[in-house]
């Protein structure tokens, strides 16, 4: 029996690969602005880093490192998949992207707490 399209397991890396791109893009222009904020207006540089040290906007920033490395290891799969004669285990190589992205925002959580 054959399963639809949308519940292979690399459909679903897919979208994360996508999703994780345009929650990235979405970011930059934020994190563009923060950074200006050192050169322009330096007290209101230090209420957004104030504000930053708040739990849930460190549990953002774990999400954010976690997006970054699953768009990263998803990029890595995808050009390997283009540019390598890969054939059955690339079910195994989506599941190992984001497997190595889970342990890279670990570590990074581990550092924060």
């Amino acid at each position: 029996m054959m399963r639809p399209a949308r519940a292979h397991p690399l459909w679903l890396a897919y979208i994360l690969h996508r999703i994780s791109g345009i929650i990235l893009a979405l970011f930059l222009p934020l994190h563009f602005w923060v950074l200006s904020l050192a050169l322009t207006e330096p007290a209101r540089l230090d209420e957004f880093l104030t504000f930053a040290e708040m739990p849930i906007v460190k549990l953002a920033e774990i999400g954010l490192i976690f997006l970054l490395a699953v768009h990263a290891f998803g990029g890595v799969r995808l050009m390997a998949m283009e540019w390598l004669p890969w054939s059955a285990p690339q079910k195994t190589l989506a599941a190992g992207a984001v497997g190595v992205a889970f342990f890279v925002s670990g570590a990074f959580f581990l550092q924060v707490i």
